[in-house]
């Protein structure tokens, strides 16, 4: 089922950047937290023939008009009155009613926990910061320790529930995934897994883990009297690390985190089945957030130092290099290599995108500061290495989770650009929303490259409903045909293009509003889908009809992932003839995140990203020469 739809929930991102409102504290049991997860509104079910209205017009730019004819027939069968849709309908307003959110189990399941291609690549984001200088080893370590002192600094927050509460157009913003981020820890099973959370056991865990030549340790990151250890305490713990695991002959037993979730299932079974094993696998899961300090990748071009980055975040470059120097099941991964490269992956499951850079925009911010207080160096006690008994079966295991992984590395074609000639100012000064904008010009990249337009995933917020996710915002639009088979065609004039242009920019600000509202289709028709699952009726006709096969065959995956920081998050595409597309837009330029598979001959990586920056200046051009787009 995944194939065809479900890769979806790995394009994160809102719509546009939340904007921060004085903090919020409450306590976590009975305060304020809750009374303001409890003021949120409920997601709302769609009306079904609205659903089913916008349904077709989203398919008319990418089926052929014979099909479209046929699916009409199906859709009409599908909502006739007293039919199999108008049942499904109410079974999902009586689930609404019963529940916080009518769709959030079914998504994290559907979405999450039952796909079983690995997560890396397939599923967990990386995120790429800009490189730090250091001047030694010792550098790598020092900006290790400012960096979890100043994820604990966050922590803090969370814990004592002062975390700003965020806004989107002035509604307040569902803020239960940055509880879900700490603590947590993806558990792999042999056709389902499952996400825990320790930071509500009733005793939360004190430690972080830190990964080093594929070795873990437990560090215990908090005093006696319950204090954060500081960054200069931090820093010599980190140098006993590094100093007790430089021999690099281990078994890197975190690769097996990259496998195929079913074959991951098998092999955890094997590997937890001896106790030293199970204690040293709980100790990781159990962990506040995992550090991986990575050896230096291969050298590159300063042109390509960016892309290289990206998949140092994303996959680790394979087993020759630092896949295996990760825990791909935790939920949050902070990498810093020694040659200053740095950023994190995260495991997708618990949160998008937004929570993620908050913290990251947070933790920027800390490393800056100058450390105000000297610490008194007391004794600490050494950080625990994690033992592991390598059997001949878990070694089986290793080596085949090391050759899949190389295959996997050598496929993903990954270009990341910074566009340095306008940022979100320009269309601003267009009256035109840049994200609007940014997704015209890919829709107008894509057409140039293969002559036809392809279904498109963009990703929106869902929190201004409570434990609200994503909704799908459907970029390719007819209005959006319309403006890319146009852009080329001499008989067409600048005017008409502008205005063209515009009509499409709008109608994408239009259903995005309608998105983040909970009006679109595509969470709707998932519900509905998963209502005749659980109703236990076969499924209807217009669920498997090959428009829709089309309409969840993603060509572009997108995301917007705004931040204060200049840096961009990349992801794989999620089918095998796809574009996965992430961009930051900032004030004067806009990052931009390319893959695609080398495995498809039609698509590359390198192509798209030249052919986005060619439609974003032929966009600039065509708004320049055209005198109505001054006024």
């Amino acid at each position: 089922m995944w194939g065809i739809w479900a890769r979806t929930m790995v394009k994160v991102g809102m719509v546009k950047p939340c904007c921060l409102v004085k903090p919020v504290s409450a306590t976590r049991i009975a305060g304020r937290y809750l009374a303001h997860q409890r003021g949120l509104s409920c997601l709302p079910v769609p009306p079904l023939q609205q659903t089913c209205e916008r349904y077709l017009a989203a398919l008319e730019p990418i089926v052929e008009a014979e099909e479209l004819t046929h699916t009409k027939e199906l859709v009409a069968e599908f909502q006739k009155p007293g039919g199999v849709g108008e049942r499904l309908q109410k079974g999902l307003e009586r689930r609404a009613q019963k529940t916080e959110n009518w769709l959030s189990d079914w998504w994290v399941q559907t979405a999450y926990l039952d796909y079983r291609m690995p997560v890396v690549v397939h599923s967990s984001p990386g995120l790429v910061l800009p490189r730090i200088e250091f001047n030694d080893r010792q550098g790598q370590m020092r900006y290790a320790a400012k960096l979890i002192a100043g994820v604990l600094d966050f922590k803090t927050m969370i814990d004592n529930e002062t975390l700003p509460v965020e806004y989107l157009g002035g509604s307040p913003l569902c803020m239960n995934q940055f509880y879900e981020l700490l603590s947590s820890c993806r558990i792999p099973g042999l056709k389902r897994d499952s996400v825990v959370n320790h930071a509500k056991s009733s005793r939360p865990p004190t430690h972080i883990t830190v990964v080093h030549n594929f070795q873990f340790f437990v560090l215990d990151v908090y005093n006696s009297d319950r204090t954060p250890l500081t960054a200069d305490q931090l820093y010599v713990q980190l140098e006993k690390i590094w100093n007790s695991s430089l021999q690099t002959n281990k078994e890197p037993i975190g690769i097996l985190t990259t496998q195929h979730r079913n074959s991951w299932g098998k092999a955890y079974l094997n590997l937890i089945k001896d106790k030293t094993n199970k204690q040293s696998v709980q100790a990781i899961q159990r962990s506040i957030f995992t550090v991986c300090l990575d050896a230096p990748m291969p050298r590159t071009s300063q042109e390509m130092y960016r892309s290289r980055a990206a998949v140092q975040m994303l996959h680790g470059g394979g087993s020759r290099w630092n896949s295996g120097n990760r825990w791909f099941d935790k939920t949050l991964q902070f990498i810093i290599g020694e040659d200053g490269t740095w950023g994190l992956n995260y495991e997708h499951a618990p949160a998008e995108g937004p929570p993620i850079v908050a913290l990251i925009d947070h933790v920027v911010e800390y490393t800056k500061m100058p450390e105000l207080v000297r610490t008194p160096m007391v004794p600490l006690p050494m950080p625990k290495k994690l033992r592991f008994n390598i059997t001949p079966e878990i070694k089986k295991d290793i080596e085949e989770a090391k050759q899949n992984m190389n295959i996997m590395v050598q496929d993903l074609d990954m270009r990341v650009m910074v566009f340095e000639h306008f940022g979100k100012n320009l269309p601003k000064a267009h009256k035109m929303s840049p994200d609007a904008f940014i997704q015209m010009a890919l829709q107008l990249a894509y057409y140039r490259l293969h002559q036809r337009c392809g279904s498109t995933y963009e990703s929106a917020s869902l929190r201004m409903f409570r434990l609200g996710r994503t909704e799908t915002i459907r970029s390719a639009s007819i209005d959006s045909a319309n403006f890319a088979k146009a852009f080329d065609d001499p008989s067409k004039q600048n005017s008409e293009k502008v205005a063209l242009l515009e009509k499409a920019v709008k109608a994408h600000r239009s259903y995005t509003d309608r998105a983040i509202r909970g009006q679109a289709i595509d969470r709707h028709l998932l519900g509905l889908k998963m209502q005749a699952i659980e109703d236990l009726v076969s499924m209807p006709d217009v669920f498997m009809d090959t428009s829709y096969a089309v309409a969840m065959h993603y060509k572009l995956s997108t995301s917007q992932v705004p931040a204060k920081t200049d840096c961009v998050m990349c992801f794989g595409p999620v089918v095998p003839d796809g574009y996965a597309t992430c961009y930051n837009p900032m004030s004067n330029h806009i990052n931009f995140a390319v893959s695609a598979f080398n495995s498809c001959t039609e698509t590359n990586a390198a192509h798209m990203a030249q052919a986005l920056e060619d439609a974003l200046l032929d966009m600039r051009m065509l708004l320049e020469q055209s005198p109505k787009a001054k006024l």
